[in-house]
């Protein structure tokens, strides 16, 4: 069985427990079978209900918090599995900032089928921290079918429509990074042109190597101008070379609102 991994690192050392440990009053789990799309690919998605009040947490969960992390096996001749991320909220966690959903969520995925004939079966795990006054990483284990006849799902549908706006959607002009070092790391500093979303605009900056640590956003305004510093430190406690095109730049406003940016040029 050839197995694909997508994973997240896990930011706390906590033991997972499995779902099978009845944790359905706090949190229970769904696969969406989905459909085939015309070009082959698989759309599917896990459904993630939590008791009013309980959160989850997205994939750069703040300055506390567990990140999903995902994992599927499959022995079908499948490429690649894509997680999509619905757009979070921004809220304090005991003092802390952290990104998530609150009550529940649908992390649809495209499975990379072309080629592919007939059903495709698919097993898997899901770790999520589930949180209200403590956090508990729950982990989900299924063993499903994706059918080769499958039916639209309108909650997939819009999980995938409740994206962030691409560079283009939201009209964004240059988005550079300015970079010096500090005594155990980096500092960037991203200048991105592009209207208001909020008065409350929240910036995560994600590197593209996952063990480097990155410090909450101090955001301002200029303007059309939005800027965003950060701190990172490289588990070597140097500074080291950053890597502009991988970055990954997410600006969160109010009411759902998300501009997602890939790469930044120098300043």
């Amino acid at each position: 069985m050839r197995k694909i991994m997508l994973t997240t690192a896990l930011l706390l050392a906590l033991p997972t427990v499995s779902v099978a440990q009845d944790y359905s009053d706090m949190a229970r789990f769904e696969v969406l079978p989905g459909w085939r799309t015309a070009e082959g690919d698989h759309i599917s998605a896990v459904k993630i209900t939590l008791a009013p009040g309980w959160m989850t947490y997205w994939r750069a969960p703040g300055e506390a918090g567990i990140p999903p992390q995902f994992s599927f096996s499959s022995d079908s001749a499948i490429s690649s599995i894509t997680p999509h991320w619905p757009v979070p909220d921004v809220f304090d966690d005991a003092g802390l900032r952290s990104i998530g959903y609150y009550d529940g969520v649908i992390f649809p995925f495209t499975v990379a089928a072309g080629g592919v004939a007939g059903d495709i079966p698919l097993t898997g795990e899901l770790t999520i921290g589930v949180c209200e006054e403590i956090c508990i990483p729950v982990t989900f284990a299924f063993n499903t079918v994706l059918p080769q006849v499958g039916a639209h799902d309108a909650a997939i549908t819009d999980a995938l429509a409740d994206s962030p706006l691409t560079r283009s959607q939201a009209n964004v002009g240059d988005v550079t990074c300015a970079i010096e070092p500090i005594s155990d790391g980096l500092r960037m500093t991203a200048q991105i042109d592009v209207a208001e979303l909020s008065a409350s605009e929240f910036v995560v900056v994600e590197p593209s190597d996952p063990r480097i640590w990155v410090s909450q956003a101090d955001v301002g305004r200029e303007g059309a101008t939005l800027s965003a510093t950060v701190e990172m430190v490289h588990p070597s406690g140097q500074p080291f070379a950053f890597d502009r095109s991988g970055v990954r730049i997410t600006v969160l406003g109010g009411d759902g609102q998300a501009i997602d940016l890939q790469g930044c040029t120098a300043d």
